[in-house]
């Protein structure tokens, strides 16, 4: 039996969100500066209109994720 099954449903879904969020930000971070430059990543992500949205996307997909990865592993796989 997987030592998950034993944590609750909640603490899987922050811990495997918080793990997709640092390492998906951090990807689309270096992606953006290897395609374009520093300050185009700063005005795509951070800017004052833009840095909301970059910041709800991250957030959003985080979520998905960890709902999915702690379903999977607590009611799926055996």
């Amino acid at each position: 039996m997987s030592h998950l099954k034993k944590v609750s449903f909640f603490k899987l879904v922050l811990r495997f969100a918080a793990s997709f969020l640092v390492f998906f930000s951090l990807f689309k971070i270096i992606m953006k500066i290897f395609k374009s430059s520093f300050d185009e990543m700063i005005v795509a992500y951070f800017g004052a209109e833009t840095w909301y949205l970059f910041a709800l996307q991250i957030l959003i997909g985080s979520l998905f994720y960890g709902l999915f990865i702690a379903g999977y592993y607590k009611y799926i796989k055996k």
